[in-house]
């Protein structure tokens, strides 16, 4: 099992904190450090405000060494393909080789709203996302001029310039519950797949539907679950770290990896017995430092090697 940490900068970070965050990750031992796209709070006011997550990768890629970077997920309204496939691979190659672009539709309306971001129907949005796909990959893998001709993207004699650092292409994760498109998208264009904050049983029967879209396609991708975590070594700590989230331990320990590490230890291995061979800790307190350091120290041991 690989440990990789997902944070929620949206939240109200500052680069400073995720660049502490990363820095901490990576010396304890950690995959991989991974954050969100998203413009908008989900609650909270969000202080100090946004920080882009390419911008902060591109930083983070020059101020660590071994750490793989990535987004848990680009919105595809956000940018458009051709210019993403040049950013990511910039800082692809600004890391020497360690980034990853999770790639999806985009879904929270309200931040394109208020950043007058266009925001199509599902339908489009779906379109428009494998199109994204075509023309990202495209353009990484071409060895002369690309050219692509699609409903919503049209590109003509693009140099498919710069290239990432990691070849053919930088690895890419598809993510999500749909039962139909979503499998098939993953298992056609992907890397990697992740089911994010699902029941063990919901991530076994989406693993499911994806291993048939992988099988119709003759390929095969790695399988990650998303969790969000509280750990503590006792019960007084997991509260406290609870309570720092405004979340409770009981709901936490139903929705999420939380209580002591055995706990933990315990239902990782639930989604590890359907599937999963990586898992992305979501956490929230990014003052929190020791607590990535205690499931680094206490928990990731017994699942990792």
């Amino acid at each position: 099992m690989d440990f990789r940490i997902f944070t929620e900068p949206q939240q109200g970070a500052t680069y400073e904190q995720l660049l502490a965050v990363a820095r901490t990750a990576e010396d304890a031992g950690y995959d991989a450090f991974f954050r969100s796209d998203h413009y908008l709070s989900m609650g909270g006011d969000g202080l100090p405000g946004p920080t882009d997550a390419w911008i902060t990768l591109a930083g983070l890629a020059r101020e660590t060494s071994r750490i793989r970077l990535g987004t848990l997920v680009t919105a595809g309204t956000f940018r458009l393909p051709g210019v993403l496939a040049i950013t990511v691979a910039q800082v692809d190659r600004m890391s020497g080789g360690r980034v990853e672009l999770g790639l999806g539709t985009g879904w929270y309306e309200q931040e394109h709203t208020a950043y007058g971001i266009p925001f199509p129907p599902l339908g489009e949005r779906f379109d428009r996302f494998e199109e994204q796909l075509q023309v990202v990959l495209g353009l990484w893998e071409a060895t002369g001029p690309f050219s692509f001709q699609g409903e919503h993207y049209r590109l003509v004699d693009a140099p498919a310039l710069a290239k990432p650092a990691q070849q053919p292409r930088v690895p890419v994760i598809v993510g999500g519950g749909g039962a139909k498109r979503t499998p098939r998208l993953a298992a056609t264009y992907a890397d990697e797949f992740n089911l994010p904050f699902g029941s063990v049983e919901q991530t076994a029967a989406q693993f499911g539907r994806v291993r048939e879209a992988c099988a119709v396609a003759g390929r095969s991708l790695v399988l990650s679950a998303a969790q969000i975590v509280c750990c503590g070594r006792d019960e007084a700590e997991i509260r406290r770290r609870a309570a720092a989230i405004g979340r409770d331990p009981a709901e936490l320990r139903e929705n999420g990896l939380a209580g002591s590490p055995a706990e933990i230890v315990d239902k990782v291995g639930r989604f590890a017995e359907a599937g999963a061979t990586r898992t992305y800790l979501q956490v929230m307190d990014l003052s929190d430092l020791d607590h990535l350091e205690l499931v680094a120290a206490e928990v990731a041991p017994q699942l990792t090697g």
